[in-house]
C-alpha cells in the first residue's frame, strides 16, 4: 500500500500565511502548496490536531467525526493513515475519503475515533496502519432488521414498520425498546375558539441502508414517513451513528414539511423509546440537565424529608442514585409505609421559549400537576432508569430550537414512556401560514410597486412552506446504571457542544482548500485596523443573535437583513428587509473567518447558520425543488426562489471539516438542480418578450444562476460522483469563455442535457448581484483546478472591467456597463486581476475601491456600538446603526480575500 511521504505532512505553521503573500506577489491566485511546505518548515510526525474548543473534552456524546484537507498530488487515494495522542498512545482510528484533487489524489480525509481511548487534548495524524479498536464495531445487515454491536450497546433496527428502533440492549439487559417517531396534527391553528382534536401519527419506515460498517464508525440510514390511516406525510430521514466502546447512540433527525399550511398544524413532533422499569420505585430515578452543569436529581417514589427517617445511609443513596441498602435494614416506621408514599411516574421539562422552562410532575395520568422548578435555558438532557440500568436522552440546541419538551410517563410502572419533542405539544400548534393577505398584489406591475415600498417580492401562491425542512440532532444512552450528577452534566455539555476534532489554519491553508484566504496576520498596523474590524463585525452580528432572541424551532441559524434604527430593532417585520435568507453570503463570509482564525465561537455561528440555511430557506419537494427564497418576513415568503440561496457553496465548509452526511444529501441533491428551470423562470416579473422554457435553450444568468449550478457539480467532481456533474461544469466555463464579453453578457440559452451555453452575439447586462453569492469564490477554485487559460482570461476581464472606467468598458465590450453598485465588495476582483496579471497598479486600485466602502464600509467609518436601554428598548441591545448584513458579509470577505491576495501591498 503507499503511503504519505514523511516530506509531505505538514506543520501547522504561522509562517504559511506569510509564504501565501509572498507567492501571490509572484503572480499565483494562491499559494502553492509545495511553496507553502517549504516555507512553513517539515516534520517527521505528522500533522497536529487538536479540539475545536480547547483542551481535552470532558465526555464524548459517542466518538467523534473530523475532516483534513491534503495538497494536490501529495495523498495517493488508498493511503492508510494512523493516529496517536501527543504522548504517544496509539488511537484506533478509521478513515475514508471525502474528496479528490484533478489528479485522483486525496483532498479531504474523513477519520473518527470512539470511545475506547479518553479524549487527549492534542492529537497527531500519519500516514500508517491505523490502531485496531479494543472492540469493533460491527453491522449485522439481516432481511428484516440491522443489528449493530459498539462492544458496549447493541441495537436492533426494523427494515420496515412502526419501529425505528426495535430494542437497544446493554449486554442482555434490555435498556429501552419500540423507538418511534411520534406526530400529532390537527386540521385548526387551535385558537381561543378551536375545537380542533390531534390525529396521531407515527413514522413508518420505508428503506433502511447501512452507509458506514466500522470498525471504529457505523452509520445506519432510516428513511420513511409518518402514517395514521390511508395518510403518509411528512418524509424523514434519520441517520443513527455507532462508535467503538460507546454506549451513546447519536442520531441527526431530518423531516420535510409536505402539507397544506392552511390545514396542516403540526402540535406536536417528536421520537418516543418505552424503557422497561425493574428497580423497586424508590430506586427509579429521573434527572434533567439545566442550565449550565445544573441537575434536577429525583426519585419516582421520593424518601427523603418525610415525617419519619429511613437512615441517612438510604438517603444519601437515593439522592446520589445509587441502590439503597435493603428495605428491611430501614427504620420500619418507612418500610411499612412506602405504599402510602406517592409515587411520581410522569415527568416534563418543556423550554416553550429560548428564556424559559419549566418542569413540572404528577403521579399518573388523571391527576394534577405540581410544579417542580423552572428556570432560564435547559441543558436539553434527561433520564430515567436505576442501579440496574437506564437510559438518557438529549437534544441539542434545546433551548435554541424552542419549543421543544422532554417527557417521561409511566415512570412508576413496568414500562415507561420517554419522548423527545422537537416540536412541543404543550406549545401549541405550529402555524406556517402566509403573514398577509397579499394586499391586492394580483398582477406583475402591482407586485413590482410592493417591492419599491416594502422590498418584498410578493406574488400569490409563492409564499408556501411546502418543501422546507428542518434537521434536529439527538442523543441516546443506554447506561448500566443511573450515572452521578457530574456525569450528567458532562453528557448534558457532550450534547450543547459535540466535540469535534480540527486542523489549525496553517495547515487548512497550506493544503489549499476553498480559494484564496490567508490565516489571521497582525503584523502591520494596517492589516491590525482590518482585523480588528473583522472582529468587531463578527462578535456584533453574533450577540445580536442573543439579543435579539433569534431562536425558534424555524429561525435558528439565520439572522436579520437591515436594521431599524427610529425603533432601534431589525426590520424584522418589513417585507424583505427582515431574515436574511444567505443575501449576500452571509454564510461564506463567517466560514472564512473560522477557516483564518481557527476560532471555536466562529465555527459554531457558521455551523448553525449552515444548518438553518441548507433546510429552513430551500425547497426539498414540490415545484420548487432545490431553489432557495429571497431574504424575507417568513423564511418562505418571497416569491423569488433562486438558487443563489440553495447553492451548495454555502454548504461545502461543514461537510468537508466535519464528513456530515445530512449535509452531503443535501448538496448531492443540487446536481440536478439546473432542471428548476424548467419549472421557474427567474426572472419572469422584469423579462421583455415571450419567452418558453426550452430544455435546448433555457435562458440562465451568468452570476448568481450559474455559480449556484456550479457549485454543486463542482462539489460532486470533487467527491468522485457522477461524471456528469464534472462535463457539465467544465462545458459550461468553456462555452461562457466563448461568448462574445465572456461574463459580461450577463446570461445566455443553456442547454440541460450538457451544460453548455449557445453561441451568442455581443452583449453587456451587469448586475451587482452578479458575483457576490459565490461566483468570485467559484472561479478562483476552478480556475485553480483546472488551469482553464480561455475560462481564465474571460473571468479576469470581468475582474478588471467591474470597477473599472467605463472608458475602458466600452473599448473591451463596446459598451459602458453602468451606474454598478457595490464597489467596496467587488475591490476582491481587482485584488485578484492584480495578482493572476501580475499588475502592482490593479493592486493598489483594489486597495483604494476597498477604503472607499462604496456599498459598504470606508476606511473613515468608526467600528463601534452603543448601548441602548428602556424605556427606548424593550431589553437592553447594542446598537450599531451602520450595520447591515449586506454590508458586514460583503465587507468581511473584501477584506479576507484582499488580505490574501495582496495583503503585501496594503498602504500604511
Amino acid at each position: 500500500m503507499a503511503k504519505i511521504s514523511r516530506r509531505n505532512l505538514l506543520l501547522s505553521a504561522a509562517a504559511v500565511g506569510a509564504a501565501g503573500h509572498l507567492a501571490r506577489a509572484a503572480g499565483e491566485a494562491r499559494a502553492d502548496p509545495v511553496a507553502a511546505q517549504t516555507a512553513s518548515g517539515l516534520i517527521d510526525d505528522g500533522v497536529q490536531l487538536k479540539w475545536l474548543e480547547g483542551g481535552a473534552p470532558r465526555q464524548l456524546a459517542a466518538g467523534s467525526t473530523w475532516g483534513v484537507p491534503w495538497p494536490k498530488g501529495t495523498v495517493p487515494k488508498e493511503q492508510a493513515f494512523a493516529l496517536r495522542t501527543a504522548a504517544g498512545q496509539q488511537v484506533p482510528v478509521q478513515t475514508w475519503p471525502t474528496g479528490y484533487w484533478p489528479d485522483g489524489s486525496l483532498k479531504w480525509t474523513a477519520h473518527a475515533i470512539g470511545a475506547d481511548v479518553p479524549p487527549a487534548e492534542q492529537y497527531v495524524l500519519t500516514a500508517g496502519t491505523p490502531a485496531a479498536p479494543a472492540t469493533a464495531v460491527t453491522v449485522n445487515d439481516r432481511r428484516d432488521h440491522v443489528e449493530v454491536n459498539t462492544g458496549a450497546i447493541r441495537c436492533v433496527i426494523a427494515k420496515k414498520g412502526d419501529q425505528l428502533v426495535r430494542a437497544l440492549y446493554r449486554g442482555d439487559r434490555e435498556i429501552a425498546k419500540n423507538g418511534r417517531l411520534v406526530c400529532l396534527r390537527q386540521d385548526e391553528p387551535g385558537d381561543e375558539d378551536s375545537t380542533a382534536k390531534p390525529e396521531k401519527f407515527t413514522g413508518r419506515t420505508e428503506k433502511v441502508t447501512v452507509e458506514s460498517s466500522g470498525p471504529v464508525r457505523a452509520v445506519v440510514k432510516i428513511e420513511g414517513g409518518h402514517r395514521h390511516g390511508n395518510r403518509t406525510w411528512l418524509p424523514f430521514t434519520v441517520r443513527l451513528y455507532f462508535y467503538a466502546g460507546s454506549d451513546g447512540i447519536r442520531a441527526v433527525h431530518s423531516f420535510v414539511f409536505d402539507g397544506d399550511e392552511k390545514k396542516d398544524f403540526l402540535r406536536g413532533l417528536g421520537i418516543r423509546f418505552d424503557v422497561p422499569m425493574r428497580d423497586d420505585l424508590h430506586n427509579r430515578h429521573v434527572r434533567f440537565a439545566g442550565p449550565d452543569d445544573g441537575v434536577l436529581a429525583e426519585a419516582v417514589r421520593g424518601i427523603t424529608g418525610l415525617r419519619r427517617d429511613p437512615g441517612a445511609a438510604v438517603r444519601k443513596a437515593q439522592v446520589e442514585g445509587q441502590a439503597t441498602p435493603s428495605v428491611q435494614t430501614w427504620d420500619t416506621r418507612v418500610s411499612s409505609r412506602l405504599h402510602l408514599i406517592p409515587a411520581f411516574g410522569d415527568y416534563s421539562l418543556r423550554q416553550v421559549t429560548a428564556d424559559g422552562f419549566q418542569i413540572r410532575k404528577r403521579t399518573k395520568a388523571g391527576h394534577g400537576w405540581i410544579p417542580v422548578d423552572s428556570g432560564g435555558r435547559a441543558g436539553g438532557l434527561g433520564y430515567v432508569g436505576g442501579p440496574s440500568g437506564g437510559f438518557a436522552f438529549g437534544m441539542r440546541n434545546f433551548w435554541q430550537l424552542n419549543p421543544t419538551q422532554l417527557d417521561i410517563r409511566g415512570a412508576a410502572g413496568e414500562t415507561a414512556e420517554v419522548t423527545l419533542w422537537l416540536w412541543s405539544p404543550d406549545a401549541g400548534a405550529m402555524d406556517l401560514r402566509f403573514y398577509h393577505d397579499g394586499m391586492g398584489q394580483d398582477t406583475y406591475p402591482e407586485q413590482l410597486e410592493g417591492l419599491e415600498i416594502t422590498y418584498e417580492d410578493y406574488e400569490p401562491g409563492f409564499g408556501t412552506p411546502y418543501g422546507t425542512a428542518r434537521t434536529t440532532e439527538l442523543m441516546f444512552w443506554a447506561l448500566d446504571a443511573t450515572p452521578p450528577a457530574q456525569r450528567i452534566a458532562e453528557l448534558a455539555d457532550a450534547v450543547r457542544t459535540p466535540p469535534l476534532v480540527v486542523a489549525s489554519p496553517a495547515h487548512l491553508r497550506a493544503a489549499g482548500v476553498f480559494g484564496d484566504w490567508s490565516p489571521v496576520d497582525r503584523s502591520t498596523p494596517a492589516m491590525g485596523r482590518i482585523e480588528d474590524r473583522l472582529d468587531f463585525l463578527f462578535e456584533y452580528h453574533s450577540r445580536q443573535v442573543e439579543q435579539r432572541s433569534w431562536y425558534g424551532f424555524w429561525d435558528y441559524g439565520d439572522i436579520m437583513h437591515s436594521y431599524d434604527p427610529d425603533r432601534h430593532v431589525w426590520r424584522y417585520d418589513v417585507g424583505g428587509y427582515a431574515w436574511a435568507n444567505s443575501e449576500l453570503s452571509p454564510d461564506l463570509w463567517l466560514w472564512y473567518q473560522y477557516l483564518r482564525s481557527g476560532r471555536a465561537d466562529v465555527f459554531r455561528f457558521a455551523e448553525a447558520m449552515t444548518r438553518h440555511t441548507g433546510e429552513v430557506d430551500v425547497y426539498h419537494l414540490g415545484k420548487y425543488k432545490d431553489l432557495g427564497t429571497r431574504h424575507g418576513v417568513q423564511h418562505w415568503a418571497d416569491s423569488a426562489k433562486q438558487l443563489r440561496i440553495s447553492t451548495a457553496g454555502y454548504r461545502r465548509f461543514l461537510y468537508f471539516l466535519t464528513a456530515d452526511e445530512r449535509t452531503g444529501d443535501l448538496m448531492r441533491d443540487l446536481v440536478d438542480a439546473d432542471k428548476t428551470f424548467l419549472a421557474l423562470d427567474p426572472i419572469r416579473k422584469i423579462r421583455t418578450g415571450p419567452y418558453e422554457p426550452d430544455p435546448h435553450a433555457l435562458s440562465v444568468g451568468l452570476g448568481t444562476d450559474w455559480s449556484g449550478l456550479a457549485f454543486a457539480w463542482l462539489t460532486e467532481w470533487e467527491r468522485g460522483g457522477d461524471p456528469i456533474a464534472r462535463e457539465k461544469l467544465l462545458n459550461g466555463m468553456r462555452t461562457i469563455a466563448a461568448m462574445p464579453n465572456g461574463f459580461a453578457q450577463g446570461s445566455g440559452l443553456y442547454d440541460l442535457d450538457n451544460g453548455k451555453f449557445a453561441p451568442a452575439q455581443p452583449a453587456v447586462s451587469v448586475g451587482s448581484l452578479g458575483s457576490v453569492f459565490g461566483l468570485v469564490e467559484l472561479c478562483s477554485e476552478v480556475i485553480s483546478l483546472t488551469g482553464d487559460e480561455a475560462f481564465t482570461k474571460a473571468w479576469l476581464q470581468y475582474c478588471r472591467l467591474y470597477n473599472g472606467t467605463a472608458a475602458e468598458q466600452q473599448a473591451e465590450t463596446g459598451k459602458s456597463w453602468g451606474s454598478l453598485n457595490l464597489r467596496q465588495a467587488h475591490s476582491r476582483l481587482t485584488a485578484y486581476a492584480s495578482v493572476k496579471l501580475g499588475d502592482a497598479t490593479l493592486a493598489a486600485r483594489a486597495w483604494k475601491e476597498f477604503d472607499t466602502g462604496h456599498a459598504g464600509y470606508p476606511r473613515t467609518l468608526e467600528f463601534t456600538s452603543a448601548r441602548v436601554a428602556g424605556p427606548a428598548v424593550l431589553k437592553p441591545v447594542d446598537e450599531a446603526a451602520f450595520a447591515s448584513t449586506n454590508a458586514s458579509s460583503q465587507y468581511g470577505l473584501a477584506a479576507i480575500q484582499c488580505l490574501a491576495l495582496v495583503g503585501n501591498r496594503l498602504p500604511g
